[in-house]
């Protein structure tokens, strides 16, 4: 028995984008395909060759376009910048070079060389554990997808839509969501993506609503039905019913003077209504997004993710380009600081030439791993961090720290790297801090003995929350099982705070659960000393610390360890949070 199509229905997903809009849904593809392969005769090889560097020529105007694009219509030049990343994917050496090397050992047509070529590097980051760096493959795909167009001479684009729209795809890559006609485009959902995306990250700088990890099964949407979509709560409603469409008028209306509430607090400090300060920092990925933070009133960076400053270099990124990226942030947010994460990433391209695929890379070779595998360009990062800490406040911080003897070989080299700056007579912080990120469950159970090796802990809940209860996040087979709120988890990050207080060292949290205004609560009453959230979370966290009573959320946590379930625990949570900033979930 079908159902009525004309009958409400509702979709949940994830919400990366706020608002709230109203109007028909249209679709939109995106195909990265293989393309036909032909045989190329020895005396056609250097007109290959030509075709391939003519659309590497196109491809980058059209890259260049959009970031014009984007900042013309309003987008903040932080996010211009992912364009930036664009080109440095495309014009990369490694890759050129293969390509050429391919196609004059293969004779084959250079669209089916480079679709190979990148098709191995685009299959590594989607292997790789860390859903920061999977997610980076979207980005490539719609790099090399424009490659390939240009090749096969294929201008075409979507039809434009002359109504106002939602968007609805399989996911979206950056330059779609730029490419996207915004006088007629309502927002957008997808299949596919994550908070963490570039293409989420963008629509929130141009404030188009989006809600991702959509679970729609085939068949119930068509093109031209009226949907809401709920960028504050993840939801698409097809076919709303009146009152349906009243309650989101007086949402949006709620939401917009909430929005001005929120603007009002960018100076004000983060503290709770009783007085306990807090420390709200910033995540950062490049250099560039510091003014997004420093605008929101965070103080400082709390995590500085390394990965793409390696990714878009050769194999050891150089010691001076390093030095001076770092020293821009440290000297941008100086006196509060930076925290840079040292090189976390696995059989991704920065090893894929001579690393074979890893049968498990959730176990596999990666984080510190593979630092204190290749000593030579851990040191140099290492290195550029003591070097930039001339400049302003650095903090130094390894990921995925297993036990004490990696935290020990870390400490080492970086005194070796402290020694040979000394003797060479480069400047440095001596009194730089170092700390580890606590993300592995034997990190948490091993935290006092940790604790006297460095001056601070920040807990990683992304990866903690996984390999505590084995659950992929982003395996949507498994995905509902990924419980921020599992009694476990709370058990780990008081084990965590105890041992870091005992030891007279401070500890933050830098993964979403430090992020959600749902978990601000239990974070003050377990103790945490900072919060490091991404820019657009940054006010709404603040807001959220500034209506709790430190005492309240203290004793909140004590009924909370005496809970056995997530349900129980998430409900007594939204509870608290309901009461102290109900506006967030009206």
């Amino acid at each position: 028995m079908t159902a009525n199509p004309a009958e409400e229905c509702r979709f949940r997903g994830l919400a990366v984008s706020r608002g709230i809009s109203t109007g028909e849904i249209q679709f939109k593809d995106r195909h990265f395909e293989e393309p036909r392969r032909w045989a190329i005769q020895p005396e056609h090889l250097e007109s290959e060759e030509a075709r391939f560097q003519e659309a590497i020529f196109k491809t980058r105007t059209t890259i260049q376009a959009l970031k014009k694009q984007l900042l013309d219509r309003g987008g903040d030049h932080s996010e211009a910048h992912i364009f930036d990343a664009h080109l440095l994917v495309l014009e990369d050496q490694t890759v050129i070079d293969e390509v050429l090397k391919q196609l004059r050992q293969e004779h084959a047509n250079v669209d089916s060389v480079y679709y190979n070529v990148i098709l191995r590097y685009i299959d590594s980051l989607k292997s790789i554990d860390d859903p920061y760096l999977r997610e980076r493959a979207i980005d490539i795909e719609d790099v090399a997808g424009r490659l390939l167009a240009n090749l096969s001479d294929d201008d075409s684009a979507s039809a434009s839509n002359e109504t106002p729209h939602v968007i609805f795809a399989q996911d979206l890559a950056p330059s779609d969501t730029v490419g996207l006609d915004r006088s007629r485009l309502l927002g957008f959902a997808t299949r596919l993506g994550s908070f963490t995306s570039h293409t989420a990250i963008m629509a929130r700088s141009l404030g188009i609503p989006g809600v991702v990890g959509l679970e729609v099964p085939k068949g119930k949407l068509r093109a031209g039905q009226e949907v809401i979509l709920d960028g504050f709560n993840g939801v698409l409603v097809v076919n709303p019913t009146e009152e349906t469409r009243r309650k989101y008028e007086r949402l949006s209306e709620q939401q917009a003077a909430l929005n001005d509430r929120l603007d009002e607090l960018r100076g004000e400090p983060a503290q709770t209504a009783d007085g306990k300060s807090i420390i709200l920092s910033g995540n950062i990925e490049f250099g560039h997004e510091v003014d997004a933070v420093k605008r929101r009133g965070a103080k400082g960076i709390g995590l500085y993710r390394t990965e793409f400053f390696y990714f878009e270099r050769d194999r050891h990124p150089d010691e001076d380009q390093q030095a001076k990226a770092y020293g821009d942030v440290a000297e941008s947010v100086d006196p509060d600081g930076v925290i840079i994460r040292t090189l976390d990433v696995g059989a991704d391209k920065f090893y894929a030439d001579d690393r074979q695929a890893e049968p498990n890379p959730f176990l596999g070779w990666r984080g510190i791993r593979v630092s204190l595998a290749e000593t030579d360009a851990f040191k140099i990062q290492l290195r550029a961090c003591l070097r930039a800490s001339r400049r302003g406040k650095v903090r130094i911080m390894y990921p995925m720290i297993s036990g004490i003897e990696e935290l020990r070989q870390s400490n080492a080299l970086l005194q070796e790297c402290k020694e040979e700056l000394r003797k060479e007579g480069l400047p440095f912080d001596e009194n730089l801090e170092v700390g580890c990120m606590i993300e592995l469950p034997s990190a948490a159970v091993m935290a006092h003995q940790l604790a006297p090796e460095v001056d601070f802990f920040s807990i990683g809940t992304n990866d903690l929350i996984q390999y505590t209860i084995a659950v992929d996040r982003i395996n949507e087979r498994v995905a509902h099982l990924y419980p921020p709120a599992h009694p476990s988890i709370l058990r780990l990050i008081e084990m965590v705070v105890k041992a870091a207080h005992t030891h007279n060292i401070w500890v933050g949290v830098c993964g979403e659960m430090a992020g959600d205004p749902l978990f601000a609560p239990v974070m003050i009453g377990l103790g945490v000393d900072e919060l490091s959230v991404g820019p657009s979370q940054i006010l709404r966290v603040k807001h959220a610390l500034r209506h709790l009573n430190s005492a309240e959320c203290e004793d909140l946590v004590t009924e909370l360890m005496k809970m056995q379930t997530v349900e129980e625990i998430t409900e007594r949570c939204r509870t608290l949070a309901k009461q102290r900033y109900g506006d967030f979930y009206q």
